[in-house]
This record gives structure tokens, C-alpha cells and sequence, in this order.
């Protein structure tokens, strides 16, 4: 059974990290955006210190919010003036944007619903032990994350050297 404390704990977490989500997307100065970013980053390592994944969560603050985040912020100080506002985006595409975004919401809703409800009817879940968590996130069985893992780090690669192509320009 959960605790209200730790209830109260996760709704907070959870607030914080929808909040500067807003915050980093909808904002028009791009540092405070990387700023919001480290925000979302710190709450998600606080959510895996709430599980008991310590050794998730000290990677979430290494390798995101320490090492990524500060990734972002050289790339903005090489590529443009911190201090600067973006330019208002005038288009006529905001209602398919909007109609999209909704679209995609209940989708993601919808898929996460349907995933939870086939977890409720599972009698007793045991312990997940990090050897357990570390095989599963980087193996490569059926619904294992290695090729998503890779995606990631070669699109990260990918961004990397765009902004060093950018920066050498000027």
C-alpha cells in the first residue's frame, strides 16, 4: 500500500515536472528554456529516487541533467546571443497543429491506460532487482530498449556535430 506521504510526494514531483515542461517549450528565451529543461531533468531523478532506483536517478543528474544540459547551454552560447528573444511564429497552422496535439494526447493517454490495465490484473508483482532493470533496458529481447538507446545517443551524436558545424560558420 502506498503512503499519503509518498503520494503527496509523487503529485508534487509529477507538478514540477509539468510545469517547467510548459515553462521550457513556451518560453521565448532560450536559456531559460535549457534552464526549464535541467528543472524537468532534476524531478525526473527525484521520481526514480522515489522508487528506489538510486542508481537511476544519480545517472538521470550525471549524464542529463549535468552532462546534457550543459551540452545545450555551450551550443546556445556558441550559436546565438542568450539574451534575445525568439521571433514570434505567425502562422496559419495552429488549428491543425492544435487538432494534431490533441490527436496525439489521447493516443498516448490511450496507449498508457491500456498498458496499465493489463498490469492490474497481474496478482503480484516481485521485486525488480538492477540486474533485472539493467537487462531489460538494455537487452535485446522482445520488449527490451537497446535499439531505442542507440537511436538516441546516435541523434544526440547528430546534434552534437550540427552545432560544431554551425559554430565553425561563424
Amino acid at each position: 500500500m502506498v503512503s499519503v506521504g509518498s503520494f503527496i510526494a509523487y503529485l508534487i514531483i509529477a507538478l514540477v515536472m509539468v510545469i517547467f515542461s510548459v515553462l521550457a517549450v513556451t518560453t521565448r528565451k532560450i536559456l531559460r528554456a535549457a534552464t526549464y529543461l535541467l528543472f524537468v531533468l532534476f524531478a525526473t531523478a527525484a521520481a526514480y529516487f522515489q522508487l528506489d532506483y538510486e542508481f537511476l536517478g544519480a545517472v538521470q543528474i550525471a549524464v542529463y541533467a549535468g552532462g546534457i544540459v550543459v551540452l545545450f547551454v555551450f551550443s546556445i552560447l556558441l550559436t546565438s546571443h542568450p539574451g534575445d528573444n525568439t521571433a514570434v511564429l505567425k502562422t496559419k497552422k495552429r488549428i491543425p497543429a492544435l487538432i494534431g496535439s490533441v490527436a496525439l494526447f489521447a493516443l498516448v493517454a490511450w496507449s498508457l491506460i491500456d498498458r496499465v490495465c493489463d498490469y492490474v490484473s497481474i496478482p503480484k508483482m516481485s521485486f525488480l532487482t538492477m540486474k533485472d532493470l539493467g537487462t531489460s533496458l538494455m537487452g535485446t529481447g522482445h520488449g527490451q530498449y537497446l535499439l531505442p538507446f542507440e537511436a538516441v545517443s546516435v541523434l544526440l551524436l547528430a546534434c552534437i556535430i550540427g552545432g560544431i558545424v554551425i559554430a565553425r560558420k561563424r
